[in-house]
């Protein structure tokens, strides 16, 4: 009974997606993140925070802490990139989704996936530069970083952020961190955020809602 419930609910969404023109949501206010790509030990207990708040089986993973390593002896570096889903301003994702299963919140910027619309299709999978979304076999759902929005409504950072001993990822509004204005730990006193890096896909394909401090070796000329 349940089943058919299901099948009829995402059939109602498929005919109320073809019906209604995508407009992008303008929130009140943009949460997004910002990563110290210099500081950044690859430690990874922020994936492991993620994989353990989201319950997720082997294989799919919302955080990815990304190694970086170049150069010929005596000049070689080492850096890594840590990303998940960026919310976007404006996310492929989202006007991929046959069933309306992806959505953007306006009070935060957050952007959602309904579990209960999601048909597994994996559009959003293909279309995101960034490979947040992440198929999961044994639901044949596709699911992501949500900003630990429960975590967020409690007045508390995401798990992610909560996990990081070194204090190089945070989260607050992406407007204030782009312009230096937030008070986070994550960006030193004489260090500046700057939206791309090398190894990250092109921000002006999204506005993906991140900064980084770059390394001297990842920065964008």
């Amino acid at each position: 009974m349940a089943e058919t419930a299901d099948k009829a609910k995402i059939k109602e969404a498929v005919k109320r997606r073809k019906e209604v023109v995508y407009t992008p949501v303008v929130p009140d206010m943009q949460l997004g993140f910002v990563h110290n790509n210099v500081d950044c030990i690859g430690c990874r207990a922020c994936e492991i925070a993620c994989k353990d708040k989201n319950g997720l089986p082997p294989g799919p993973r919302f955080r990815r802490v990304m190694y970086v390593e170049g150069g010929t002896y005596p000049d070689v570096y080492a850096y890594k990139v840590n990303v998940s889903c960026n919310h976007c301003s404006e996310p492929a994702c989202l006007p991929s989704c046959p069933t309306g299963a992806i959505w953007k919140r306006k009070d935060n910027g957050i952007v959602d996936i309904d579990s209960t619309l999601c048909i597994g299709c994996r559009r959003c999978e293909a279309t995101c530069p960034y490979g947040a979304p992440q198929f999961i076999p044994e639901q044949n759902i596709v699911s992501k970083c949500n900003l630990c929005v429960d975590e967020i409504e409690a007045g508390r950072k995401p798990y992610c952020v909560m996990a990081c001993m070194m204090r190089v990822l945070d989260v607050g509004p992406i407007d204030q961190l782009r312009e230096n204005q937030y008070e986070t730990k994550a960006i030193g006193p004489h260090e500046e955020p700057v939206r791309a890096v090398k190894n990250f896909a092109n921000p002006e394909l999204t506005n993906p809602s991140i900064v980084f401090v770059a390394h001297s070796k990842g920065k964008v000329e």
